[in-house]
């Protein structure tokens, strides 16, 4: 049985994103031990943790310049800093709009590998070959043009949706998933979703909040389109660093 690294993910933005994000690594981590030909055992799984704490909202900060509570950086870096003191070598932050925080989170702790999630899905898109993608997030993702500059970078373009498709998307995100009404988050994604293919044409469409997917997938209305979970690949990363000698 190959040795494994303890890892950490930072949650809590919002729990139900932080907690699905821990099943996620538990498949990934599978998947990592079957492409090693190893049986899937209780006890091959890594030592990770999870720090669900609560963090203000990361869209409404990025709107304010002032200081105060209502910024996300201290109850990050304090999370963070656990997950450093339990011996985590890399961690992953289970929230989009976090990662504006990520240059100033992984200057505070250098011995930890912060994984960035926009770029590992642009380096997993480029690999598979995809053409032209659209971006589902909140409006502070789109603001700190978050997944826009990790795509270029990759030689890929990106469709953003219009003023009134990120409101839809929006009451998604707080009316539906937060809120527990995931019939209405279905329906708001669903129809942006389809909006965007219809637009843009074959679309690979980036679930660039980690509450779309709770709302999308299994959607009948999107069977058709091209959707990726940035979270998913997030969660492959970490396994892949879990399981790295």
């Amino acid at each position: 049985m190959a040795s494994t690294n303890v890892v950490g993910i930072l949650g809590g933005m919002g729990p139900a994103a932080g907690a699905d994000f821990v099943r996620l690594f538990v498949q990934a981590c599978a998947q990592q031990m079957r492409a090693r030909g190893e049986p899937v055992r209780d006890q091959s799984f890594p030592e990770h943790w999870l720090a669900q704490v609560p963090v203000p909202d990361r869209t409404d900060a990025l709107g304010s310049a002032e200081n105060g509570a209502h910024q996300p950086l201290e109850p990050m870096l304090q999370a963070l800093g656990r997950l450093a003191a339990l011996g985590s070598q890399a961690v992953a932050i289970a929230c989009n709009t976090a990662h504006a925080w990520h240059a100033r989170l992984q200057e505070r702790f250098p011995q930890v590998e912060l994984l960035h999630m926009a770029r590992e899905v642009a380096r997993h898109l480029a690999a598979q070959g995809t053409g032209s993608v659209a971006l589902m997030a909140t409006e502070g993702t789109y603001r700190v043009r978050l997944y826009e500059q990790a795509l270029a970078e990759a030689g890929l373009d990106c469709h953003v949706p219009l003023a009134e498709e990120r409101r839809i998307i929006t009451r998604g995100i707080f009316d539906g998933v937060k809120a527990g009404n995931m019939q209405l988050a279905e329906a708001c994604f669903s129809q942006v979703a389809l909006q965007l293919a219809e637009r843009h044409g074959p679309v690979t469409i980036i679930m660039g909040c980690t509450e779309v997917p709770l709302g999308l997938q299994g959607s009948a209305a999107v069977a058709g389109l091209s959707l990726v979970d940035p979270a998913q690949v997030l969660a492959a990363a970490l396994a892949r660093r879990a399981y790295r000698d």
